[in-house]
């Protein structure tokens, strides 16, 4: 559960989240990951076995409540976990509508457990 302090320094609540996403740079083969949290802002996600660099504009699948949603994004922080893997932060550029409204909905809910 969020602390007080981390609500004030970010912008989106984080919904946590471990589903296998796809990811790729725009036009390239896409890749498997695993999604750890996921905001109307971005999604971190953990990738094995390529390199990620900050800047680098990826789009991303995953799915939120039985649909599948692509999204666009830019790199904002890419972290080296080990020689293989790399945890990496996005911030979504361009993101389907309705996916934002799902997150929302889905922001809103847990948001009132946690108040709870």
């Amino acid at each position: 559960m969020p602390t007080e302090n981390s609500k004030t320094r970010r912008k989106y609540y984080r919904i946590p989240t471990d589903q296998v996403i796809s990811f790729a740079e725009v036009g390239a083969n896409q890749q498997l990951g695993t999604g750890r949290d996921l905001s109307r802002g971005g999604i971190r996600f953990d990738a094995v076995g390529c390199e990620i660099s900050y800047g680098d504009v990826l789009q991303v699948t995953f799915n939120l409540l039985e649909r599948t949603f692509v999204a666009t994004g830019r790199v904002v922080w890419a972290t080296e976990v080990d020689p293989i893997a790399t945890e990496v932060g996005l911030e979504f550029v361009e993101i389907d509508p309705a996916a934002l409204r799902v997150l929302e909905e889905l922001e809103a809910e847990l948001e009132w457990v946690g108040a709870a």
